[in-house]
């Protein structure tokens, strides 16, 4: 036994079970491991950032990591946008990067890189493996290190050598590195004890991210809610929120910084659960860069170390609130006509709400397209929402693509802008291959909106013709319908909402891989 075959037998004895790969010359004998391991998915993806998005998107459903297999520094650069997005939605994964070998690095071929310093700044764990018979040890502690509370990602570099030579893959602890810590008592009491005051539970504000955004969780905080008369708000963009009729639904904070701003100028207390106290998401002119109130007091019920589900819980008994019913849960109807005509950003949610089947995964990267989503999902049949952590665009396809492997039976939407969609459209070909029951939907509004409307925030002038032409996305225009075809994906091209509400609910009956283009 080699390097490489220690180490996928360490992997699938760790419950590492897919790989998502775009592997080179220096990762053949891994490929050749891979390829002798019927236990292992192996999944191609035709450009890194697939692969690592997909890795993303995968552990988000599952809750359990999968590992990548990269090229060397180039093909883990290529990578690192959704790296980022995956380490700010604390997801786990075991990266395989593959290095040159130990006697040949010094040589400085032409792909020679500095691979631990690329990965560094998107990885919290990063290490070279020495030896073929370190390997599989070596692949252990990675497991270990993404297995965590919360999810960590774990970056391995794999020098050719090591993968080839002979090897043991012996018996290594894949154990969680981190696991949830209890809550804390007196933390839960403190807070008891300041909701217990109807004038502070008024102006107090419980802030909701990571695993707090589950079904139970928001349970609680619904209960906690409404017997105390305290605020439930969450973080702009959650790794999974489990939302839709009969659900606890809670609002998130606005992208838009002004708009985040009002919803916490009443808050006096605002206690994080789960989430980190909210920033603007960039610097403007003459705006503030933190949204809550300068004379609001900042408490930690809980971090994302901690069991969430559990320390809400223990408030809600500490607080005297488990048989009360929960406040915001979404029990209201869509309208018996749905509306008809042009798609806007106010209208097309109604649709999606209408027609998302139960139980569906839905990955939101519509930027400006999707702005009201949180406005009438609610509305919509129970369902999971993956959202673009790190807002490092070029997420929603990649992360269909591993939503889908995580979770065979569930149909998957992912409604994309037109500028994110050309960042990793390569995720359809992968799509097709693994025939995926994933449904693409692209707003076609032909420009980065949301970039005209940053312009303005930054306080430019108006687009002139340069400008103009650095925003829009036309002159041509994309023909998403022909892209999906050349990648084996069947398109269609629709106008109207109507023709959005036909192609959807044909979508919703139908399994395979699609994408419905609307034209905004």
């Amino acid at each position: 036994m080699n390097g490489s075959e220690a180490m996928v037998h360490t992997l699938l004895e760790g419950n590492v079970d897919v790989c998502f790969a775009n592997p080179g010359t220096s990762e053949m004998h891994f490929v050749s491991a891979l390829d002798r391991a019927p236990g292992m998915r192996c999944v191609l993806g035709l450009f890194e950032g697939v692969v690592t998005g997909a890795a993303d998107g995968y552990y988000r459903m599952a809750e359990k990591p999968a590992a990548t297999l990269l090229h060397l520094g180039p093909g883990l650069g290529n990578g690192l946008a959704n790296l980022h997005n995956a380490k700010r939605g604390n997801s786990g994964i075991v990266n395989i990067v593959g290095q040159h070998g130990l006697d040949h690095i010094h040589n400085d071929a032409p792909l020679n890189s500095d691979v631990e310093a690329v990965a560094r700044p998107m990885s919290h764990w990063v290490k070279t493996t020495r030896s073929s018979t370190a390997a599989p040890m070596d692949t252990a502690e990675a497991i270990s290190q993404a297995r965590s509370t919360p999810g960590r990602i774990a970056t391995l570099i794999l020098p050719a050598n090591c993968a080839w030579e002979p090897s043991d893959p012996g018996k290594y602890s894949t154990a969680p590195a981190q696991t949830s810590a209890l809550p804390l008592t007196e933390t839960v009491q403190a807070i008891a004890r300041m909701l217990s005051d109807p004038a502070t539970a008024a102006t107090t504000t419980l802030l909701l991210g990571g695993p707090a955004l589950r079904a139970r969780a928001t349970e609680y905080a619904g209960k906690i809610a409404a017997h105390t008369g305290c605020k439930l708000a969450c973080e702009p963009r959650n790794p999974r929120t489990e939302r839709g009729r009969g659900r606890v639904n809670v609002v998130p904070l606005p992208f838009p910084v002004d708009g985040a701003v009002a919803m916490l100028r009443d808050t006096k207390n605002l206690v994080l659960v789960g989430s980190a106290n909210p920033v603007a998401f960039f610097a403007y002119p003459d705006k503030p860069r933190m949204i809550k109130q300068p004379d609001c007091a900042l408490h930690t019920l809980a971090t994302l170390g901690h069991d969430i589900d559990a320390t809400l819980r223990a408030l809600c008994d500490a607080v005297g609130a488990h048989n009360t019913p929960p406040a915001q849960v979404s029990n209201g109807l869509l309208p018996d006509a749905l509306p008809t005509g042009a798609a806007t950003a106010d209208t097309i949610g109604f649709i999606i709400a209408a027609t998302l089947p139960e139980n569906a995964i839905m990955i939101d990267e519509a930027v400006t397209s999707g702005r009201q989503f949180p406005k009438v999902m609610p509305l919509a049949a129970p369902h999971d929402c993956i959202d673009i952590t790190g807002g490092s665009i070029g997420f929603g396809l990649p992360a269909a693509v591993g939503a889908a492997i995580a979770c065979p039976d569930r149909k998957v939407f992912a409604f994309i802008g037109d500028g994110s969609a050309m960042y990793t459209i390569q995720s359809l070909w992968t799509m097709a291959r693994e025939q995926l029951d994933i449904t693409v939907v692209i707003f076609a509004n032909r420009s980065y909106r949301i970039l005209r409307g940053e312009l303005a925030n930054m306080g430019g002038p108006a687009p002139g013709d340069s400008a103009r032409r650095m925003l829009d996305l036309d002159n041509p225009n994309l023909d998403f319908v022909a892209l999906a075809k050349g990648h084996g994906v069947p398109g269609v091209q629709v106008d109207s909402l109507e023709g959005l509400e036909k192609m959807l609910r044909i979508a919703s009956r139908e399994k395979g891989p699609r994408l419905i283009e609307l034209v905004m």
